[in-house]
């Protein structure tokens, strides 16, 4: 005998959010699923970027993330998945490197032969692990220099921690970088070889097929339609507040960041607030170019470079062809930084500094476009002992579930882990 059938409000309409309300409709439910943007993805939003619909944020997809292989075959559209053999770089000491396999690794300039050992003995140990648990009260910058050494860890990881992380960076769990390593480290054909993947039409084709089919089974989607206010009354929910009224829900499914927790919903318990505003997020300014011609051959370039305040950049269009070379450029750094408040065009015009640095063959008239977008909540700072910090899911109020990207800790933000972890809240919130 099946479940009567409830109505529940979605809060969110990134990958997350869509699993839970596509899930819920499938299931003979009533998901109402409300996004403050005017598109649904989040994260993985696209946009026009001069006649080009591409996301603002780079994603790439690996033969590992079965979430969402599953959910593209119930979608009827699997065909619509591309895998492509990728090649990695290494921009040290004004010269690109090859980067990514063992022959690279041992013909690299600037490491010494015992410093590149060290290293490819402990990523190749990462994607052998299993069991990260051991690693979630670690700290992450110590148990690296113990199996790299000082060499490796100054040429290869000390840039990406601090640019990227900042302040953060001596505080961070192994476990959330030990997941790093290994995913990369797995999505290969072998030692030498690097497969990974994307969708013909980029993630519109999977968002638009989420919201039709959430649609079809009864399901509804409202964008630039933000929930104020989660309505809570005697530790049961009651419903939602937004610009139109008050609306009565059985229950309510948030999967917006964390941060914003104890905004829409101040009736939650004192110590359960505290948990939920000790919690960090790194922001973003991601600035994406659009070149007549390749900056390299390269899918992923790491960048250790004292002029250039990033650890890395993607050529998407390296993973993805496209007719004009697109190229990522993110800039992460925590949200009260005060870099995060400079103007788009300090970061754009780095960009087409660093782009010219590193090929010199670009012009000014290669740049066919360029345009920054910024993310405050763009990632979790998971420090040590990071998951016995996160609060329940299910939260002590009835009818209440709460959760973003931080809860498949210490598997980094990524689609498939969102529609996995999207799908299984929304079973449990109907049992």
């Amino acid at each position: 005998m099946s479940a009567p059938s409830q109505r529940i409000a979605v809060l969110g309409a990134g990958p997350m959010g869509l699993a839970v309300a596509y899930q819920l409709a499938r299931e003979g439910h009533q998901p109402v699923v409300f996004e403050a943007d005017d598109r649904v993805g989040g994260m993985t939003a696209c946009f026009d970027f001069s006649g080009l619909q591409i996301e603002r944020y780079y994603h790439f997809h690996c033969t590992s993330d079965r979430a969402l292989l599953q959910v593209l075959d119930e979608l009827g559209i699997a065909e619509k998945m591309r895998w492509t053999e990728t090649k990695m770089g290494y921009w040290y000491q004004g010269r690109m490197q090859a980067w990514g396999n063992p022959l690279a690794l041992l013909s690299f300039r600037g490491l010494s032969l015992i410093a590149k050992l060290r290293y490819g003995l402990h990523a190749f140990l990462c994607t052998q692990r299993e069991d990260w648990k051991p690693l979630d009260h670690v700290e992450a910058t110590g148990w690296i220099r113990r199996w790299v050494g000082d060499e490796a860890w100054e040429v290869l990881w000390r840039r990406l921690f601090d640019y990227k992380f900042y302040d953060y960076s001596n505080n961070l769990s192994a476990a959330w970088i030990w997941s790093r390593i290994r995913r990369i480290g797995r999505s290969r054909y072998n030692l030498f070889r690097e497969k990974l993947g994307y969708l013909d039409g980029g993630s519109t084709t999977l968002l638009d097929a989420l919201k039709a089919d959430i649609e079809r089974h009864g399901g509804r989607v409202r964008l630039a339609e933000p929930v104020k206010r989660v309505i809570i009354e005697n530790a049961c929910i009651k419903g939602v507040q937004t610009a139109h009224g008050i609306e009565a829900f059985d229950k309510v499914i948030s999967t917006v960041p964390l941060p914003y927790v104890p905004r829409l919903m101040p009736d939650l318990p004192a110590e359960l607030m505290e948990r939920f505003t000790a919690l960090k997020n790194i922001a973003v300014v991601c600035v994406i170019a659009k070149l007549r011609q390749p900056l390299s051959p390269n899918f992923w370039l790491n960048v250790n470079d004292p002029e250039m305040d990033i650890p890395g950049l993607v050529e998407y269009s390296n993973l993805r062809p496209l007719d004009d070379s697109i190229v990522y450029v993110p800039f992460y750094m925590p949200g009260e930084h005060p870099k995060f408040a400079e103007s788009d065009h300090v970061f754009i015009d780095k960009v087409r500094r660093y782009l010219k640095k590193i090929n010199p063959v670009l012009s000014d008239d290669d740049f066919l476009d360029m345009r920054a977008s910024r993310y405050r909540h763009a990632q979790p700072i998971c420090d040590p002992g990071y998951l016995d910090k996160l609060p329940p899911v299910a939260l002590p109020v009835h009818g209440l579930w709460v959760a973003d990207t931080s809860y498949y800790y210490p598997e980094d933000r990524g689609i498939s882990e969102s529609i996995g972890f999207g799908r299984q809240m929304a079973r449990e919130a109907v049992r």
